[in-house]
């Protein structure tokens, strides 16, 4: 049964004993889901630059045009911010960098589930007020503390 309730100070040191040295910081996403976007993006400006050549820039002068670039726009950011993203778990808390900052103190987890997924790893965090955090783990180190905070809140007696 899951407990949502604000970890204890004791909990807070035991999950901070079993994770071990901190802090522990990395790349958000892994190199190949970095290398994978990244490339996806130059596919799309030379397909993008293929058309243009061919249709001329006026085409962009349009109601479809002007939606493509801003689409393209958008793929640069969030492409921009995926390679430069870094998740840190530190003796305060969580916290990851990405377009806006994800920042959770260990004194508002209610509840962590560890999702690996095949592109990225994430730990889902449960706060006490509002919608749960979720960060993203793409080195080792990271996945394995993931791991230890999600079966603390697993083998919670509460």
């Amino acid at each position: 049964m899951m407990i949502f309730t604000p970890l204890t100070a004791e909990e807070q040191a035991q999950i901070k004993a079993t994770i071990g040295r901190l802090p522990i910081s990395g790349d958000a996403w892994p190199k190949w889901v970095k290398a994978a976007a990244v490339l996806m993006l130059v596919v799309i400006v030379i397909q993008t630059g293929l058309a243009i050549s061919k249709v001329g820039f006026d085409s962009l002068k349009n109601i479809g045009g002007l939606t493509i670039l801003i689409v393209f726009i958008a793929l640069l950011v969030i492409t921009y911010y995926m390679v430069k993203a870094k998740t840190t778990i530190s003796e305060k808390g969580l916290h990851q960098t990405w377009i806006t900052q994800r920042e959770v103190k260990w004194e508002d987890v209610t509840f962590a589930k560890f999702v690996p997924l095949l592109a990225s790893k994430r730990l889902v965090v449960f706060v006490k007020k509002g919608r749960p955090v979720v960060f993203q783990g793409g080195t080792k180190e990271l996945q394995i503390a993931f791991a230890h905070i999600s079966l603390q809140f697993k083998n919670r007696n509460v």
